[in-house]
């Protein structure tokens, strides 16, 4: 099983995203199911923030883990740039525990760069680790100047993850954001590791190279697409998904091992980025 190590804690290398689970009443209680089939599965990290639902993925998620073991989970949530200040985010971090129903998360984002100093935001994610309200403390939607000036900033260095999009309709950040975590030792969270969208049917699941690996290992292209992102150095998978089936796949696809040959021609389908490319953010 592959495995991502943050802060110490070595975890299985997919998660379960939260971005719009909690919208709608209607859905609520299967995605409720899909929580817990994915952590049935074998998932231990579960990935949302304040912004999503404005609250209402967190307290879903609150509701989905309420039987559970604290300690057997690894809860992720995020504060945003503008409550990101030395006096609000105290309060978002207290709300977002409120939500989900629990006295501390394993680590606290910050969901991108706003206005607030780099400094500000660092002293109150330190200040909340010393009162045990989290363990520890990472960015998303950071690209590689963002990172540099976060490590010079006091404490900055105690970054413990970036969260990024990443994806094979997505690549830029191979080119050189990653290669810079890898060589700074900060694990990537990758959010929407399946890509999406109109450009998703005309270009992946019709792509047939993907096609030909996954029925090599009797599975979906999905899967692969999975596969394809957390084969990459210390990169942890958060997909979505709302129904347990897709939840239980997803999981699953931990075990999935492609082979060098699956993976070079994967990429001679999907190459590298060779030039800087803007941070994709969706």
């Amino acid at each position: 099983m592959k495995t991502v190590t943050i802060d110490q804690h070595t975890l299985p290398a997919i998660g379960l995203g939260t971005w719009h689970l909690g919208d709608s009443a209607a859905t609520r209680s299967r995605e409720i199911d899909a929580l817990n089939a994915g952590l049935d599965a074998g998932a231990t990290v579960i990935d949302t923030a304040e912004m999503y639902g404005n609250g209402r993925s967190e307290r879903l998620i609150g509701e989905a883990i309420s039987k559970r073991k604290r300690d057997e989970l690894y809860l992720i949530s995020k504060v945003l740039p503008e409550n990101a200040s030395a006096q609000q985010l105290p309060r978002s971090l207290d709300r977002s525990l409120k939500a989900l129903n629990i006295d501390y998360l394993d680590l606290y984002l910050l969901h991108w760069r706003g206005s607030v100093p780099l400094s500000e935001t660092v002293t109150a994610l330190e200040d909340a680790k010393r009162a045990g309200k989290i363990r520890a403390w990472g960015v998303s939607n950071f690209d590689v100047d963002d990172m540099e000036d976060l490590l010079t900033v006091p404490n900055g260095n105690h970054v413990a993850a970036n969260e990024v999009l990443v994806n094979l309709q997505n690549r830029g950040t191979l080119f050189d954001l990653l290669p810079w975590h890898q060589a700074h030792n900060i694990p990537t969270i990758a959010y929407s590791p399946i890509a999406q969208g109109d450009t998703l049917g005309a270009n992946l699941l019709a792509n047939a190279t993907l096609k030909q690996v996954a029925a090599a290992h009797q599975t979906s292209v999905f899967a692969i697409m999975l596969a394809w992102v957390i084969q990459l150095p210390q990169v942890m998978a958060i997909p979505e998904s709302g129904t347990i089936a897709h939840a239980t796949e997803n999981v699953h696809t931990i075990n999935l091992q492609l082979t060098q040959s699956e993976l070079q021609a994967i990429t001679k389908a999907f190459p590298t980025p060779t030039k800087k490319e803007p941070l994709a953010v969706i």
